[in-house]
């Protein structure tokens, strides 16, 4: 996106939100659940910035989404505690690529903590790579018209049809 001078930047304070600044093994121990828990609005938001190409356009959903992300780590902190921090415990610390091979255990245990006291069960594999349609209120944007150019270069002339040459032509594999 270009900025020029009619372009309008949004003020600081409607871009300050709290940050999520967990570590990368915390993300990637509760990416199933908080991908299945945000589901709805993760998808709102990603349409918006599809269809509108504009980040301003879509800053009100990207704080809702922020703010669903964290409420979904404050409910597993006063729920299932003790059985996450294993669990990313023993992802940051098995392997230096963050790998779940060595964790299975505790994620087990994490994934039953999850569906006993907070109803969720982890997706499937290849829940998120599925094509799913996403029905939303907000109104569609107006489709781009084709730009007019008044000074533009007029059309090429239709091409005339030729002879065959005499002797061959250079493309002698080719038939009609």
């Amino acid at each position: 996106m270009v900025i020029t001078r009619d372009v309008t930047l949004p003020e600081e304070s409607a871009l300050t939100v709290p940050e999520v600044d967990l570590s990368m093994a915390t993300l990637l121990s509760a990416a199933p659940h908080l991908g299945k828990a945000c589901e709805a609005i993760n998808n709102e938001f990603m349409l918006c910035r599809h269809e509108t190409r504009d980040p301003r356009a879509c800053l009100d959903l990207g704080k809702k989404v922020t703010a669903c992300t964290l409420d979904f780590f404050r409910s597993v902190k006063c729920s299932c505690a003790k059985e996450f921090n294993q669990y990313t415990h023993c992802v940051e610390k098995s392997s230096g690529d963050c790998s779940f091979s060595k964790c299975r255990k505790t994620q087990a245990v994490f994934d039953g903590c999850m569906e006993e006291k907070m109803g969720m069960v982890r997706p499937e594999f290849g829940y998120f790579t599925r094509a799913r349609v996403h029905c939303t209120r907000r109104p569609a944007p107006e489709p781009e018209r084709p730009a007019d150019f008044p000074d533009a270069t007029p059309a090429v002339p239709d091409s005339i049809s030729r002879q065959h040459p005499r002797f061959g032509g250079r493309f002698y594999w080719m038939t009609e």
